[in-house]
């Protein structure tokens, strides 16, 4: 794969070696892929904090050393948190996500390439004001894998981050899927002119068009998708109506409206909980069917519970105290790293994965070449 004019490296320590180090040449003791992939090894094995990534890698054996490219000593806690603290965050995961993106599945014939943008605020840490880091990611539907993830200026919001994070990543063809903060014209104009398309939530924050929506003739439009689902201890049922707007929607590029109405229970419940929700796109009825749309809704929220629910409770994000410089974006990224190459690797249980290579470390760099691996060539 090609990435902004470079081809994309088959072992993550030569994609890594792409980052620029921005430490002073003097005085400098580890090579900067080494402190990376240190980093990026010890969180597949479940670290969570810089202490636990110095102790995994004190803990080497020789040969995973070798492989690693350290030298008689393994780089301190204090080396390994300057430089994270001082590495671009932005330039580290277009690498890891160009490293990624080169490795994700191939699509059924017929289905839709989907992406999720989303954001999370990095609780535990603070900015230079006492405010918590805010970070907005792409997220691939279908793997689970995180192509893309840039940290949202303290001064703006997720609005202006939009463009800059997808900027970095092929969405030709794909469907992007936000929430109602990103049903914004210019958003549309954005993927339309790179060749993408779009599946926005509509509520309050668009009064006029969320007031167009709801006075559509609902009750007379039939259901063309209706789907029932019992797990997680409830049971969900999902009605999907579609109808295309003579008088077009006030929304840039927008064909049909879409309205969904989730109704759930938990299973020892009786009283249901109904939700309407609003949805439009600017692909026509006759370029994606009504399950489709349904599905792609749908699965967008997977987002927060297959990434910022793992980075939550698997890797304790909101309870990190890693605060100074770009630390708490550069462990964000190995986080998306880590849980991405454990679904990449067929991992349904993020956690058990990460126990599976803490108990042999040669699991995530093997000592020769050829064998099974996470991170080296293949």
């Amino acid at each position: 794969m090609v990435c902004r004019g470079w081809e994309v490296p088959g072992d993550l320590l030569a994609a890594l070696a792409r980052v620029v180090d921005p430490r002073a040449r003097r005085g400098v003791r580890h090579r900067l892929t080494v402190i990376l992939a240190i980093g990026a090894c010890a969180v597949l094995a479940g670290a969570r904090s810089l202490v636990a990534i110095a102790e995994w890698a004190h803990d080497l054996s020789p040969a995973v050393r070798v492989r690693l490219g350290i030298g008689r000593r393994a780089p301190s806690e204090a080396a390994i948190r300057r430089t994270l603290q001082a590495v671009e965050p932005g330039l580290l995961d277009r690498v890891l996500s160009a490293w990624l993106a080169a490795r994700t599945s191939e699509r059924p014939a017929g289905s839709w390439r989907a992406l999720a943008v989303d954001g999370k605020t990095v609780r535990g840490a603070r900015i230079g004001d006492g405010r918590a880091v805010h970070l907005l990611a792409a997220f691939d539907h279908l793997d689970g894998v995180v192509l893309g993830q840039t940290v949202v200026d303290g001064k703006s919001n997720e609005i202006t981050a939009f463009a800059p994070l997808l900027d970095g990543i092929d969405i030709t063809g794909a469907v992007i899927t936000a929430d109602a903060l990103h049903t914004q014209h210019r958003h549309a104009e954005y993927l339309i002119g790179r060749g993408a398309h779009y599946l926005l939530t509509v509520k309050a924050n668009q009064p006029s068009l969320h007031a167009q929506l709801r006075a559509l003739p609902w009750r007379d439009i039939p259901a063309v998708d209706a789907t029932r689902d019992k797990g997680h201890g409830r049971v969900e049922s999902r009605t999907v109506k579609l109808t295309t707007v003579a008088a077009g929607i006030g929304f840039a590029h927008a064909k049909p409206a879409v309205q969904i109405t989730r109704r759930r229970r938990t299973l020892t419940g009786r009283r249901w909980r109904t939700e309407t929700v609003y949805v439009i796109t600017d692909l026509t009825q006759d370029q994606i069917s009504a399950d489709e749309i349904a599905d792609i809704a749908r699965v967008h929220w997977s987002i927060e519970n297959r990434l910022h629910w793992v980075r939550d409770v698997t890797f304790a994000e909101d309870l990190s105290q890693i605060r100074a410089g770009h630390g708490p974006a550069v462990m964000a990224s190995l986080r998306n790293l880590a849980i991405s190459v454990h679904r990449r690797a067929g991992a349904t249980n993020i956690a058990a994965a990460c126990r599976h290579v803490a108990r042999h470390p040669n699991r995530v760099l093997p000592c020769s070449p050829g064998q099974t691996n996470y991170v080296g060539n293949e």
